[in-house]
């Protein structure tokens, strides 16, 4: 079951030392500007994925005065995950007290999804940021997909190695093509997969927020190469081009989700309050597609969600948040904007300052 009964954070950015019991359900955190409530979110986020939301360097999280950083963790199906991170040395990272060589198990354990200000870039950003969602929904639903999806990485760096070479061996390249094909087909079938699954989930869900591009928006899944043609023969046309630019230009690895409105970036067209209702019916879109095909739950870490929407679009996002059934860790500067009127739902409040949390 993913839900955290015991929360120990220390020495992450401003909070020195922390230990709560969160709610099953939601949990409210509130303060000002800096108090540290959204490191918490962070610490939960890192544990989970490896990274913060906010920061590329999970380095710059640990306190100023301090040399390691510790987020550790209890589950209600009595999971046990605990992370530290000393300066200039890797994370590590134990479950059920196992030390973990990768993030696999953990990120099964807890699946996390995030819905910050920085959420638009889903829509702001290049396929990167879209490719990362998509495959965070097909690794929790599809498990062999992980193992393909590695290989795909693995062959594109060998191959384009190959491909800045001085004297091009053909024969590796032929053996890494044939690796790459295969792993490829299956990764983009996979995602195919998902994304037919995704795509009524989130337009049911977005018309319930009351998306207003509801009649002219579209999402399409785009492979990285083009879908009419065999991934082989797009290989080996593509080859002058791939030796030119010294990389891979087709594959998974440059697959995307086209979000538009009359065949142009819908990100052009939308406002920032209309952007973040789209991200939040595709994030809750996910989360019920995992629900109905694993049994579990996401864990939503909400960042100031009224800093975007205003009092009715904010209530019916954390409304539908509720209904999901997960836990909930939502911060916000004002209190009485994240009251959710829901008497029936158990829920949690905490103050932060300075680090500190008192309920």
């Amino acid at each position: 079951m993913s839900e955290i009964t015991r929360l120990n954070i220390t020495s992450i950015r401003n909070i020195q030392t922390v230990t709560i019991a969160p709610c099953p359900r939601i949990n409210l955190f509130w303060g000002e500007n800096g108090s540290g409530k959204t490191s918490i979110l962070e610490s939960i986020h890192l544990l989970a994925s490896g990274r913060s939301f906010r920061s590329v360097r999970p380095q710059t999280l640990i306190s100023e005065d301090s040399s390691e950083a510790i987020v550790y963790v209890e589950l209600a199906d009595g999971g046990r995950i605990g992370l530290s991170r000393r300066r200039r040395q890797p994370i590590k990272l134990k479950f059920q007290d196992q030390r973990q060589k990768n993030w696999e198990n953990v990120a099964r354990a807890i699946p996390v999804l995030v819905l910050d200000s920085n959420s638009f870039r889903l829509l702001e950003s290049g396929p990167k940021v879209r490719r990362r969602f998509l495959d965070w929904g097909v690794f929790h639903v599809e498990p062999s997909f992980l193992a393909h999806w590695r290989t795909v990485n693995k062959c594109v760096a060998n191959r384009n190695s190959l491909l800045r070479q001085s004297r091009l061996d053909k024969s590796q390249l032929e053996a890494w093509d044939t690796e790459l094909i295969h792993a490829a087909i299956a990764v983009d079938m996979a995602r195919t997969a998902y994304f037919t699954r995704l795509l009524p989930v989130f337009q049911n869900v977005y018309s319930t927020l009351g998306g207003e591009a509801i009649k002219k928006l579209t999402l399409r899944y785009d492979p990285g190469w083009d879908s009419a043609l065999d991934f082989a023969s797009v290989l080996s046309s593509g080859l002058e081009a791939d030796l030119r630019y010294g990389a891979t230009q087709n594959g998974p690895h440059r697959a995307d989700i086209k979000v538009q409105i009359d065949k142009t970036p819908a990100v052009e067209f939308l406002s920032r309050g209309q952007q973040k209702i789209l991200v939040s019916s595709l994030k809750i879109a996910q989360a019920r597609i995992l629900a109905d095909a694993t049994g579990r739950q996401s864990i939503y870490l909400v960042d100031d969600l009224p800093s975007e929407l205003d009092k009715g679009n904010r209530l019916a996002v954390l409304k539908m948040l509720t209904q999901l059934g997960g836990q909930l860790f939502v911060t916000s500067i004002d209190l009485d904007a994240i009251t959710i009127d829901v008497d029936q739902i158990e829920k949690a409040v905490f103050h932060v300052e300075r680090g500190t949390i008192t309920t």
